[in-house]
């Protein structure tokens, strides 16, 4: 194999290790977010972990942040603990550095 094909190899596998990690972390921060949520709300712990688990699923339903919170936007108005998008949207840029810290440390 010629050094070319090592590189594009290398380079190949490091964006496949990026990406694979920027799902994770992502996935993390919707489940830190969710269990935020589910704590304003005063959902025991149960109910607060299986919250937090379809938080992580509607952000695999479409693209973006938008939709995750847009639920949780409604779901803490309809529990009367109503918030604006701006205040989640900081809450999961907050949330996100935790879960790429804690996703670093798993992956050492």
């Amino acid at each position: 194999m010629t050094t070319f094909n090592e590189r594009e190899k290398a380079f190949e596998k490091k964006f496949e290790h990026d990406q694979d990690l920027q799902f994770k972390a992502t996935a993390r921060k919707n489940k830190l977010l969710g269990l935020w949520a589910a704590g304003l709300m005063g959902k025991s712990a149960a109910d607060a972990e299986a919250y937090a688990k379809e938080i992580v699923m509607v952000d695999l339903e479409v693209p973006g942040d938008h939709d995750v919170i847009a639920r949780l936007v409604k779901d803490l108005t309809a529990a009367g603990k109503p918030m604006e998008d701006h205040t989640v949207r900081r809450q999961a840029e907050r949330l996100m550095i935790e879960a790429k810290t804690q996703i670093m440390k798993e992956t050492r």
